[in-house]
């Protein structure tokens, strides 16, 4: 399986990048069986949940890889797209596309307009996602449960990797980066970056990139209720 297999593949369709934050357990998303969307890390928490599977499912950190490589590895139903650098981690088999992702660069950030040759680090796995919506040719792509909004336990604040100690409070699921669970400190200071080049080349290209997520902090794309979206059709 290809990367460029995918390109313009769901052209002029609208597509779904569904993060992980708390702000999904306000959602009925029973709706995205039917749509293309995008899932991320450990989604999976909440399949039997939700009522859905996303149509692709993406990794990029290595402790989320590492730390749930069966779980992972054994993800079927849907296409992974997977860096390659993470072989190590998540079995190859017939669902799974191998990503060339740039992860050191300058300057930072930067995204790609052809993913079949590269895709860039930025500092999120949203950030990857946009990239693989944007060559499939979505449009518009709306983002849910990309809260912006984390909490770092007092004792963790100057990590950058850390070990978590509770439960996990900054996702849908407690178990997401629960005890035991290795996690890099969000630093949303290189996030915001990433985000604003991606309205910025949304934009440029007169494609749509919108929050339709329900509250957060997420301000850098503009807002609209996914309910609205769903009645609009």
């Amino acid at each position: 399986m290809l990367l460029s297999d995918f390109k313009d593949r769901h052209k002029g369709r609208r597509g779904w990048v569904v993060g992980n934050g708390p702000s999904l357990n306000k959602m009925d998303l029973r709706f995205l069986a039917g749509e293309v969307s995008f899932g991320m890390n450990c989604i999976y928490l909440g399949f039997e949940k939700f009522g859905f599977r996303p149509t692709y499912y993406t990794v990029e950190d290595v402790f989320v890889a590492e730390d749930n490589r069966e779980a992972i590895s054994g993800l079927g139903g849907l296409v992974k797209f997977i860096p390659t650098d993470l072989a190590h981690a998540i079995a190859d088999d017939e669902n799974t596309c191998w990503v060339n992702f740039v992860r050191h660069y300058k300057p930072y950030p930067q995204f790609s307009e052809d993913c079949a040759d590269k895709v860039y680090w930025g500092s999120t796995v949203t950030y990857l996602a946009l990239q693989l919506a944007y060559y499939m040719g979505c449009d518009p792509i709306y983002l849910i449960g990309v809260d912006f909004d984390y909490k770092v336990p007092g004792w963790a604040e100057n990590q950058e990797e850390i070990t978590s100690r509770e439960d996990d409070v900054n996702h849908f699921h407690p178990a997401y980066f629960g005890p035991g669970k290795r996690w890099h400190h969000p630093r949303l200071d290189r996030v915001e970056p990433s985000y604003r080049l991606a309205r910025e080349f949304f934009d440029a290209r007169g494609r749509s990139l919108i929050n339709a997520g329900v509250g957060g902090k997420l301000e850098f794309f503009p807002r609209a209720d996914y309910r609205d979206v769903l009645r609009e059709g």
